[in-house]
């Protein structure tokens, strides 16, 4: 018997065996060099001085690519993330589906009978996430108009700049949010502008005054950030002094229909609301009791105001 080696495929083998009518059997993993075996016919058989024992050997598999290394193993050569990299792309949304109709039926629970809290919150993420360029593209441009013509605006805008402080719209940032809030501040990176959580122009106009009265207090007295009673004096002000709990708004928007004392009621309820998100507040009551602390002279004092504007 004559054992040979001869390279080339399985599938050229098994042509060759059906060419000269014999048989073809293989043993072994494709992992593994194959054994195959030619029987010849009877036939055959007799043109041939020694029977043919063919060992193939498979082709070897080219191995993946290995990319150079590199000097962080979690980072691709550019910086992009490996983890982002690999990850699927994320599912492209149907505009068609984010309509009015749509909006109506959600709310009030034709789609699944009844109000389905996790549902909303899914469609109205997905919907900004949708509109996203064009809510920071609106976000902006009323930035840019109340800049220039909100009086109280630019009376906060002057006002910081007298304290050294420069408020535009380089550290005025429009982003979207994922918290119910409506802005932000901070004393490093400027104001949060939540473009996404905005009704109309004169929302904003409350948030940017909002923030600003914020800023003008951190420029104008020592805050100290651990400590409560400041905090809550901060949002006192803050409240009072933006124009969000003039009655207009609050009748109209929070279904709020107090006649006596209707502006007291509302910063009360919008600062307790606001010390329930802060660090070592435990609950409602402990909020309201620190509010309650502070409330006198921080209501009165409407600096840099000569009273309460609106």
């Amino acid at each position: 018997m004559t054992t040979v080696s001869w390279p080339g495929s399985l599938r050229m083998w098994t042509a060759i065996a059906a060419t000269l009518g014999c048989e073809i059997t293989t043993r072994g993993a494709r992992t593994s060099p194959p054994h195959v075996e030619l029987r010849l016919a009877p036939a055959v058989q007799q043109h041939f001085a020694l029977p043919l024992h063919l060992h193939y050997t498979h082709p070897p598999t080219p191995a993946l690519y290995t990319p150079p290394a590199m000097s962080n193993p979690q980072t691709a050569p550019d910086g992009a993330s490996l983890t982002a990299m690999s990850s699927p792309p994320p599912q492209k949304l149907d505009p068609t589906y984010y309509t009015w109709s749509s909006t109506f039926s959600i709310l009030l629970g034709r789609m699944t009978g009844r109000r389905d809290i996790p549902l909303e919150q899914n469609y109205f993420s997905e919907m900004d996430a949708l509109k996203a360029d064009s809510m920071c593209a609106r976000c902006e441009a009323n930035r840019a108009y109340l800049l220039q013509y909100s009086p109280i605006v630019t009376f906060l805008q002057d006002e910081v700049r007298k304290l050294g402080g420069h408020l535009h719209d380089g550290n005025m940032l429009c982003r979207m949010c994922t918290h119910e809030q409506s802005g932000g501040f901070s004393l490093d990176h400027g104001i949060l502008l939540c473009a996404n959580k905005f009704r109309n122009r004169g929302h904003q106009e409350d948030t940017m005054a909002h923030e600003m009265v914020h800023a003008w207090d951190h420029l104008k007295f020592k805050v100290e950030n651990d400590n409560l009673r400041h905090q809550a004096c901060l949002e006192i002000r803050a409240s009072t002094l933006s124009g969000e709990c003039r009655f207009t708004r609050e009748f109209f928007t929070k279904n709020q229909w107090r006649i006596t004392e209707q502006l007291q009621h509302c910063v009360r309820r919008r600062a307790t609301l606001s010390m329930m998100a802060r660090p070592g507040v435990k609950d409602e009551k402990m909020a309201g009791d620190i509010v309650n602390q502070v409330w006198e002279a921080c209501f009165r004092d409407t600096r840099p105001f000569d009273e309460i504007y609106r």
